[in-house]
């Protein structure tokens, strides 16, 4: 078997050497509030705003049939208000409101 040749066997050594490190020139304190007096930002992203999470609303009601509906923003405010007011599930709220539209229309 044929052996590959060493392409960089005939180098010499060149004498090149990487530089030392230079010491700071300026000192951190001294940056930063050059940094302030200038209106620099810092590199440092804010931490973004975490939304406001409801709390968890699960229950074991024995309901197990889906009902999903396109709401405004507002509407979706006032059924989780009065949910939470009336200390009931999203499916009973539901179940009073037919309760007292179907009363609302026998009486008229």
């Amino acid at each position: 078997m044929n052996e590959r040749v060493n392409v960089f066997a005939n180098l010499k050594e060149t004498g090149f050497t990487t530089k030392p490190r230079s010491e700071k020139p300026v000192e951190e304190a001294a940056v930063s509030r050059i940094a302030e007096e200038h209106d620099f930002p810092s590199r440092q992203a804010p931490k973004p705003k975490k939304p406001e999470r409801r709390k968890p609303r699960v229950y074991r009601t024995g309901r197990n049939v889906q009902f999903n509906a396109k709401v405004t923003e507002q509407t979706f405010a006032r059924i989780y208000k009065n949910a939470e007011e009336r200390g009931v599930v999203i499916g009973e709220l539901l179940r009073l409101a037919m309760d007292a539209l179907e009363r609302a229309g026998a009486s008229e």
